[in-house]
């Protein structure tokens, strides 16, 4: 195993960083009756209680300073066949929403159909962390789709899960 500094220019620690999976998700509300939103992959549930999630936002971000200040965002785990949904929920410029099936709640959270889970939060708190700022999300509502299989970002590629069975012996 082999240890190298890491550049300035980050090359090698972003490689690194994709060597880690991790869920897609989608953060968005209506502002000015339009869906408003981003794809976030760096996802975590943090506490139980309160009940706490965060995502990191880049601070070169455009979406995120109209998101932040809104009631509710709603939060939701992409699934596996939301690759195009994903794309598109990244891009700079352009509608973000084309082609995105989306619900709205009333308390102005956006989710995405047939996402593996969702959840109606707001803001709890945000921590500045570098080139980042680590956003904490209360989470006041929530739904879950268990056996949908979330869509993964591993190796700046979107992916999806496959399922490993073993056989257990009962001798063991």
């Amino acid at each position: 195993m082999e240890l190298r500094d890491c550049p300035a220019d980050g090359t090698e620690l972003r490689r690194a960083f994709g060597c880690f999976p991790s869920g897609v998700t989608a953060v968005c509300a209506i502002i000015d009756g339009e869906p408003v939103g981003m794809a976030a992959s760096s996802f975590t549930p943090v506490s139980i209680d309160p009940p706490l999630a965060s995502i990191c936002v880049q601070n070169t971000s455009t979406t995120w300073p109209r998101l932040r200040n809104q009631p509710r965002l709603g939060l939701s785990v992409l699934a596996e066949d939301h690759t195009e949904a994903a794309i598109s929920l990244s891009c700079k410029v352009g509608d973000r929403f084309a082609g995105v099936s989306w619900a709205e709640l009333p308390s102005g959270g956006v989710f995405v159909d047939g996402a593996s889970a969702w959840w109606d939060c707001r803001v709890y708190a945000e921590v500045a962390a570098g080139d980042h700022t680590i956003v904490l999300l209360e989470i006041c509502a929530l739904g879950a789709a268990p056996s949908t299989p979330p869509l993964v970002f591993h190796g700046s590629r979107f992916r999806r899960l496959a399922m490993v069975m073993e056989e257990r012996n009962e001798d063991h």
